[in-house]
């Protein structure tokens, strides 16, 4: 059997391709490899963006395997599932999910654990883990701050799908296009627009958002303003911008 997991470079970007089609089951040997490859990515200081997507046409993934769920798997699965999805929150660089097709269960908390999630039309969402008797960990924890108690309960409790008009709605996925086509597009603009910026900004930029969204008001604001005053400022490429548009001409960034 081939990898399950492909990873490929090029320079300050990664992709990560999940590659067990057609329904990109989250077994406990493509966790593995989920793990690995994300502990690879963790290393790498000059990283700024992160690809997640899927092969096949059918998609992005349909959750984690319902045969890792029995006792003598159960604990195992969970710790390297959420392992994996702690260190992709944790990773500095952007993280995008390329959405296109079925995203259920695991594997919608895997994409909505990237920073920005791009979906075609086509796609599909949903948690349906209370039709197995059992409830997703990750989405109870992270989407009530996102749509509140009452609209995860219903999600959960229903295990309902829904599309991808009514997911970008509820802010699970930030833009919506037609098209396979279309998604390859609006990625390769991202990532010129993020290639384009500081990565030492953006890297901090990301880590005051995620104060954010994690504290308090008055914790995440300290926490942004130490951010700003002890490690942005002292970047060279915070000096630089300012520089540079002072003098009117573009900025020259050195990503540190």
């Amino acid at each position: 059997m081939s990898a399950p997991l492909r990873l490929e470079r090029r320079e300050r970007v990664a992709v990560l391709t999940l590659d067990r089609p057609p329904l990109q089951i989250l077994d406990l040997e493509l966790l593995a490899a989920l793990e690995r490859a994300i502990e690879e990515l963790a290393a790498d200081p000059a990283l700024q963006v992160v690809f997640l997507r899927a092969s096949g046409e059918k998609a992005f993934s349909a959750g984690v395997s319902v045969q890792d769920h029995t006792p003598d798997r159960i604990e195992a699965m969970l710790a390297s599932f959420h392992g994996a999805l702690r260190g992709l929150r944790a990773l500095d660089a952007v993280c995008v999910a390329l959405v296109d097709g079925h995203c259920l269960g695991g594997g919608m908390e895997l994409a909505c654990c990237c920073d920005l999630v791009l979906a075609t039309e086509r796609s599909v969402f949903g948690q349906p883990e209370i039709l197995l008797g059992c409830y997703p960990p990750v989405a109870a924890a992270l989407y009530p701050k996102w749509i509140g108690a009452g609209r995860t309960l219903e999600l959960l409790l229903t295990g309902r799908t829904f599309g991808a008009e009514e997911a970008e709605r509820l802010g699970f996925v930030h833009t919506r296009v037609a098209d396979r086509e279309a998604l390859d597009a609006r990625a390769a603009q991202l990532e010129a627009a993020l290639l384009g910026k500081s990565a030492a900004v953006a890297r901090l930029t990301k880590r005051a958002v995620r104060a954010g969204e994690e504290l308090p008001f008055a914790a995440a604001l300290a926490e942004a303003e130490r951010i700003y005053l002890d490690e942005l400022a002292a970047t060279e490429d915070m000096a630089e911008g300012l520089a540079a548009f002072l003098a009117r001409r573009p900025p020259v960034w050195r990503n540190r």
